[in-house]
């Protein structure tokens, strides 16, 4: 049994998932790994920090006086998001900590969506820096959509403001975090008279300054949720073409590179859906499968997306909140299409064999592009009934993410065996065959450590002792009896 090095390396496109915001709740991500069978490249979280605001850090939504006259998402004295309840403020015990470190320890990267009062001060922004560093290669999209009108920023601040506190918050980031990416969201393919996008102008040094350039893009949307309902001749929700928004990114990813003197930048879609309350379940479900299908040919530009989101009260979700019970999700029609784009080559993780491996074994995880793992091949005579897989002694202490036949398994410290059966649930064997077994060890408490060396920041080092025991029978434990 020759065991190998692995590295893992980015796909073509990456693909990211929304994990709550103003309109679901966090869902965690041992159930979402188990729904859909493989790790997103990052998480997409969203929290807003308001902290020179009357009532901060409640939920703004909570300030709200019943009869208020609220009859907008974004009408309240600040944005509707969680609180950002770190910073000078607070600490790093509860959220949006707590959800980050269940994301890096299941193998994926942060992206953090920030909405901040631009008046907050340099020292408030230096410790939120000095909050996310120990996260790995995080990616902090701060201020989305800041070319538009309904965030408390926009209402509060011009766009050049809003532009410059932009470019504020990348330097300190740069700073006292540097391996941080920022995400710059301002991407409208809507031109104006001299063809430029929307405020690209106020944007300018911005656009320089950040690490990767962004858009928002809904095929469907029904902006007017919860207050009312999408019917016919409506006018708060929208729909347009697959064809109408894969052109514009490529016009978007053109404007942001002659801002930039040509540069080559990362291009994400840091939301994306087809809102099911204007398209109902299935043309939402056909819409998003033949976006996904095009975009790679469409739009080489788009080098990551995030679907928005996994659970939602309203129909922008893979499942739909549970009016009865906010725990539970049901799910949409929209969710087998998207693991099935989940399986595309161009979304896949690029995860290339190295050198013969020898015990101990020292793993690297760098992120979810950039990681050095293990390959244990296993012999099937056939399609198994059992298949298991145990780790003894100090490997159980081990924080692991396996992969086996394209399903992806969570092995927290602690758990010495992990039935690995659900892999050949709907991709049965029909012969012999040599899988090999893929084992990388995320940090177990979702932070790097800082004793490691002088890479801690972008990288966390573990140490496997011994290949793990297997256990693989064909047949069940006893016959039938007659």
């Amino acid at each position: 049994m020759e065991i190998r090095r692995l590295h893992m390396g980015p796909a073509k496109c990456a693909l990211d998932l929304g994990d709550g915001s103003e309109r679901g709740e966090y869902v965690d991500q041992d159930y979402i790994l188990n729904i859909l069978g493989r790790p997103h490249r990052a998480v997409n979280l969203m929290y807003c920090y308001y902290p020179l605001d009357k009532g901060w850090p409640a939920r703004a939504s909570t300030l709200v006086e019943p009869g208020a006259g609220v009859g907008f998402a974004w009408d309240y004295a600040y944005d509707d998001y969680f609180p950002y309840r770190g910073g000078l403020e607070g600490g790093t015990d509860g959220e949006p900590f707590r959800s980050m470190r269940d994301v890096r320890r299941h193998g994926q990267d942060v992206i953090l969506t920030l909405t901040v009062d631009c008046a907050v001060s340099d020292r408030q922004l230096i410790k939120i820096a000095e909050n996310l560093r120990p996260f790995g290669r995080l990616m902090l999209r701060i201020n989305h959509e800041a070319t538009g009108n309904w965030f408390a920023f926009n209402k509060r601040y011009t766009y050049q403001q809003v532009a410059d506190f932009y470019v504020r918050f990348h330097n300190i980031i740069k700073r006292h975090a540097p391996h941080i990416k920022t995400i710059l969201c301002i991407g409208d393919d809507r031109p104006d008279e001299n063809g430029k996008m929307p405020y690209e102008d106020e944007f300018a040094q911005a656009i320089q300054a950040a690490d990767i350039w962004s858009t928002d893009t809904y095929v469907a949307l029904h902006w007017g949720w919860p207050f009312d309902i999408a019917e016919p001749g409506g006018n708060t929700h929208k729909r347009i073409s697959n064809t109408e928004s894969l052109k514009g990114f490529n016009y978007e990813y053109g404007r942001f590179q002659a801002r930039s003197g040509g540069a080559a930048r990362p291009f994400v879609i840091s939301e994306f859906n087809a809102d099911g309350d204007v398209t109902g379940p299935y043309e939402q479900a056909e819409q998003i499968a033949d976006f996904y299908t095009r975009l790679p040919d469409e739009a080489p530009c788009i080098s990551g997306v995030t679907f928005y989101q996994f659970r939602d009260r309203g129909r922008l979700g893979l499942e739909i909140e549970d009016s009865n019970n906010p725990g539970v999700g049901i799910a949409q029609p929209v969710l087998e299409e998207y693991k099935k784009i989940m399986s595309m080559e161009p979304y896949l993780p690029v995860i290339t064999p190295g050198e013969t491996a020898s015990f101990p074994a020292r793993l690297r995880w760098g992120g979810s592009e950039d990681s050095d793992g293990l390959s244990v091949p296993l012999l099937f005579e056939r399609d198994p009934v059992f298949c298991e897989v145990t780790f003894s002694g100090p490997d159980a202490r081990l924080n692991l993410m396996i992969e086996l036949n394209g399903r992806w398994f969570y092995k927290k410290p602690g758990v010495k065996t992990i039935d690995l059966a659900p892999a050949f649930f709907n991709d049965r064997l029909s012969g012999p065959a040599e899988i090999p077994l893929r084992v990388f060890a995320p940090p177990p408490d979702g932070v790097n450590d800082s004793s490691q060396g002088p890479d801690w920041e972008i990288n966390y080092y573990a140490t496997m002792q011994n290949p793990p025991e297997t256990r693989i029978r064909y047949t069940p434990v006893m016959p039938p009896r007659e």
